[in-house]
């Protein structure tokens, strides 16, 4: 895998990153490699992520206008559509800001995967390093019992909590159905939306994260960790 759109734009610069910051760290620690990696990958997309997390609580704010137009259009599937995009753009929402994060991560974790899986640490590869980087005296690949070349059920459970603790977070409780109330179709895909991102999808993390290595599930965790701390913080400047 020495050349591509996929080895350049996300591999290379990603390995390269993480073999600067070994050359660094006391110890060459590639655990702690891994943490400042993510915090860095967080940090660039801090203004999608903050895009999305807003988005996120804005949705929350629009729920009363938004049922007082469910209710209003009930009878009218054109006229409730039409009704909820002009609310959207009023609000400046897009619904789809949250998934453009989630798809942006995905070539980190696989250019991880490749990394600590398939070759490149704790063996330095010299073809994959740009120029100006240096050559570790020392890699340390064990961080207290985790190795981050192996599997483990600790980080890879840990990535799944801190994922359910954000969701849980970004998808409150959505009031129960009330008993005669007529099926919608958006309400019912919204209920199996947030059941599926509080529930199944942390499971699903916790499975990646142990089929790959705990360098992927370290990635998770603290890119979780540093997502909740994002709309805390940004919850508690709206409230200001």
């Amino acid at each position: 895998m020495n050349d591509g759109i996929f080895f350049s734009l996300f591999y290379q610069p990603i390995y390269n990153l993480n073999v600067f910051l070994i050359d660094v760290l006391p110890g060459g620690n590639v655990a702690l490699a891994v943490i400042l990696t993510t915090v860095l990958v967080k940090l660039l997309l801090f203004p999608l992520t903050k895009k999305a997390l807003l988005t996120q609580i804005k949705m929350r704010e629009i729920e009363p206008k938004m049922e007082e137009i469910k209710k209003k259009y009930k009878d009218d599937r054109q006229a409730l559509g039409k009704a909820t995009l002009d609310l959207y753009k009023e609000a400046k929402v897009n619904p789809f800001a949250s998934i453009l994060v989630l798809i942006i991560q995905i070539p980190v974790v696989i250019a991880l995967y490749w990394i600590f899986y398939k070759g490149g640490l704790p063996d330095i590869k010299p073809e994959a390093l740009y120029g100006f980087i240096g050559f570790p005296d020392l890699v340390t690949m064990k961080l207290f019992i985790f190795d981050m070349a192996e599997k483990s059920w600790i980080l890879a459970v840990s990535a799944g909590v801190t994922q359910y603790i954000q969701a849980t977070l970004s998808f409150p409780p959505l009031p129960p159905k009330k008993e005669g109330e007529e099926k919608s179709f958006k309400d019912d895909f919204a209920r199996n939306m947030q059941f599926q991102m509080k529930y199944f999808f942390p499971i699903l993390i916790v499975i990646i994260s142990h089929s790959l290595s705990s360098a992927v599930a370290l990635y998770f965790v603290v890119s979780n960790i540093f997502t909740i701390g994002q709309e805390l913080a940004l919850k508690r400047h709206r409230k200001v």
